[in-house]
Order: C-alpha cells, then sequence, then structure tokens
C-alpha cells in the first residue's frame, strides 16, 4: 500500500475541556484502561501508541500475513495522521484491542479515508465497489478501521473485551460530536453487533478481502449536531 506525502488540509478538532479526550487512561473493568489517543495527548500516555502500533504489527502483519508499511515492529501506513483517533484497551501496559477512527473529511496528500480512497481506486487490495453509495464526506460522519483484539487475550474474555472496545469507541465518537462510523467488517457483522448489544445496516456488497468475507457497514452512534 503506497505511503501518501503532504500536508495536511482539514483543521484538527481540539479536544474539550473536561472531556476523557484530553485526558490520560481511564479504567473501564478492572484493571483494564482505556485510552482515545490524539496528537493532544500523546504525550499523556509515555508509550502506548508505539506499542499499539506494535499490536497491530503482531496481529495485521505477523497474524494475518497482510503486505503493509513496518518500520522496527510497528504497523502503520497514510491514515495514521493527527486526524485520527486510536482507541486503545491496556492492562498492567500490555495491549488488549484497539481501534482507530478517521474523520470522512480527512485529507492527507492524495489520500482522504481508506473506504473512499479504495471506492476512487487507490487501494488496489480493496474492490472499488465496496459500496451501495458513494463514499461520505461529513463532518458527523467518521470511519473505523484497524479493528482488532489481541491474541493474547484469552478466548474467555475476548467477548468482553470486545464489548468493551466498542463501547469506548462510540463514547469518544460521541464526545467528537460523530453520529455513525463507517468501516470494513467481518460479513457475520449483525450477529456479532447483535451479541454486544449494538446494531449496524450494511452500505455495501459481501466482499472478499485479503481471504477474509467482509461488508462495509454503518453503525450509529450519536445524535447527529446541527
Amino acid at each position: 500500500m503506497p505511503i501518501a506525502k503532504g500536508t495536511f488540509s482539514a483543521q484538527l478538532a481540539e479536544p474539550a475541556r473536561g472531556s476523557r479526550l484530553g485526558e490520560g487512561p481511564v479504567i473501564v473493568d478492572g484493571h483494564v484502561r482505556a485510552s482515545t489517543i490524539s496528537i493532544h495527548n500523546l504525550h499523556l500516555h509515555g508509550e502506548l501508541f508505539t506499542s499499539y502500533l506494535r499490536a497491530r504489527h503482531e496481529t495485521f502483519i505477523v497474524g494475518r500475513g497482510w503486505k503493509l508499511p513496518e518500520v522496527d515492529g510497528m504497523e502503520f501506513d497514510q491514515y495514521d495522521t493527527p486526524l485520527s483517533r486510536c482507541v486503545v484497551l491496556h492492562e498492567y501496559g500490555e495491549i488488549l484491542a484497539g481501534i482507530r477512527l478517521t474523520p470522512t473529511t480527512a485529507r492527507c496528500g492524495a489520500y482522504t479515508y481508506m473506504i473512499r480512497d479504495a471506492q476512487l481506486g487507490m487501494l488496489p487490495d480493496i474492490p472499488a465497489d465496496l459500496l451501495f453509495m458513494e463514499a461520505p464526506v461529513k463532518d458527523h460522519i467518521w470511519e473505523a478501521t484497524r479493528l482488532f483484539v489481541s491474541h493474547n487475550v484469552s478466548s474467555d474474555r475476548r467477548l468482553k473485551i470486545q464489548t468493551i472496545l466498542m463501547q469506548q469507541m462510540a463514547l469518544s465518537a460521541q464526545e467528537l460530536g460523530i453520529s455513525h462510523i463507517i468501516g470494513i467488517v467481518p460479513a457475520v457483522f449483525q450477529r456479532w453487533m447483535k451479541r454486544i448489544g449494538m446494531s449496524a445496516f450494511p452500505v455495501g456488497p459481501l466482499l472478499s478481502i485479503e481471504g477474509d468475507r467482509t461488508q462495509a457497514a454503518m453503525m450509529r452512534v450519536g445524535v447527529r449536531s446541527n
């Protein structure tokens, strides 16, 4: 996948005063902590961001065999910019799970966000016909990518960790004024979302990406702001 070069043309949103987006980790369950990492609070999290990128490397490059950019055991791509937020679950310094949120209004050089760039034919590994409609470019719609739960999370904890991750994603999204999140998810997403007490609806056909059966879906996470 090519790496974009260029300047950021979208304005970075400042975290609201008193918002968890501008703070350090939040305890969510036992010793499990949730952090929403942004360019504004990166300094509060020590090595958490690099540990998160290493966990992505372990999941997507080592575990799934995806051919992605990497350096020093960390996975990254052209969407890891100051425009994005990373929701990370961690426990005693170990990364449990994570997901990246990117505004659909983002632009970095030639790139915008993954689903739109795929539709525009810029990402050869993702089919261009992945949506039923034109990819949205709206302030209140963000994209979720790089969703994972670490292989170190035991099978009896995975559903709980998945649930906490999605709940924390929704809370962070609401604080950012997001009403909907779009993403490429497993084809069984409706059953999976029901298991964790959430819902989404398909916005694209069934596809095969990197050997996985997937589908684009839209999830409602908050009330749309005027």
